[in-house]
């Protein structure tokens, strides 16, 4: 049977204590409207998110258990996952805050391993506090793909827009000799089963973007286009997939081709995320594409310049949350739909 709105469990983890993490995660949930929708669950402790309601001015009650399958709907829901006072010091970098920000994550994770949550919204983290002996991840993204299963993909999206990354958390010097003829293929079969399951697009088409300047100039600033990318996307089209490209990446935002396509595949971090956040800062998601859960995040860091203000804004968190509901009920329908085919047909007969 599937769950009504407000009965799915959104697990959430709670970053950096001394960047915006708490705050916009609360700015999220003092709408009570947010309680209709999903029935929040916070990884953290009762005296670490009063003390942060109080230095924050956020008027919120929330609701303290020991386990996420004891939250209540219609609450907001702390689960005390430490009971020591951690040291808050807003805008500071501390191994403390990197501490504890582990805890939240790997109990919010262990809650989804044991579906007493439903999807998982993380907050910013510090990648360089985190790393510790049980934690030495560059990041969420591979952390979660180890614990979750699946095989993951970096893919910032919103409504109109969908960027995912061919390789991520990887020096510039370094992105050539990580971009293989198999990690190509392996990138685009996640982008495209993600784009029929999670966001229900029967017939995707994917732009691919070049990897040097101009996609090389036919050979002339680079070979790697013509002898890794042209030759994959070849025999992927041969196959039956909507793949284009690739495309010369100075002109492809600006120009709006990017608006013909569902999703377009970068070569690097920055050719995708720069344009990503420039079109859609503040209202854009980061949802890891291909593990068997869903995990989503605001598209934004800790932003410790503005830590400890109430000055964030909760705008990309709360689309964090509104995606990951999205996703999963998209996934719910997808598994319905293939256990009877008959319901796929009448929905279309319906809507013609």
């Amino acid at each position: 049977m599937k769950k009504e709105s407000a009965n799915i469990k959104v697990g959430i983890s709670v970053g950096d204590l001394n960047g915006i993490g708490c705050e916009v995660i609360l700015k999220t949930f003092e709408d009570n409207r947010m309680l209709e929708l999903c029935t929040p669950v916070i990884f953290a402790s009762n005296k670490t998110i009063s003390q942060q309601k109080s230095d924050l001015g956020i008027n919120i009650t929330f609701h303290g258990v020991e386990r996420a399958s004891q939250a209540i709907s219609g609450k907001v829901n702390v689960v005390n996952v430490w009971k020591q006072t951690p040291e808050i010091q807003y805008g500071k970098e501390t191994a403390e805050a990197g501490k504890y920000a582990i805890q939240s994550l790997k109990a919010a994770v262990k809650a989804l391993q044991n579906n007493e949550i439903d999807v998982l919204v993380t907050a910013p983290i510090n990648k360089k506090n985190i790393q510790a002996e049980d934690f030495n991840f560059p990041g969420h993204t591979d952390y979660l793909a180890q614990e979750l299963g699946g095989e993951s993909l970096m893919f910032m999206v919103t409504d109109t827009l969908k960027v995912g990354l061919l390789t991520d958390h990887v020096a510039v010097k370094d992105v050539v000799e990580n971009i293989t003829s198999k990690r190509i293929r392996n990138k685009i079969d996640i982008i495209e089963k993600s784009l029929k399951i999670d966001f229900a697009i029967t017939k995707p088409k994917i732009a691919m973007l070049g990897i040097n300047p101009h996609s090389g100039d036919n050979g002339v600033i680079g070979k790697e286009d013509d002898e890794v990318l042209r030759p994959v996307i070849k025999e992927m089209v041969s196959n039956g997939k909507l793949i284009f490209g690739p495309y010369a990446a100075d002109s492809f935002f600006g120009s709006d081709v990017y608006k013909q396509f569902d999703a377009i595949l970068a070569a690097y971090h920055d050719q995708g995320l720069i344009p990503f956040k420039t079109l859609s800062f503040g209202q854009g998601v980061n949802f890891t594409a291909g593990l068997n859960r869903v995990r989503t995040s605001p598209d934004h860091g800790t932003a410790y310049e503005i830590a400890g203000k109430s000055k964030a804004d909760p705008g990309s968190f709360k689309e964090a949350v509104f995606t990951a509901i999205k996703i999963y009920r998209n996934r719910e329908d997808y598994k319905e739909i293939s256990k009877n085919p008959l319901r796929k047909q009448k929905t279309r007969a319906s809507q013609g």
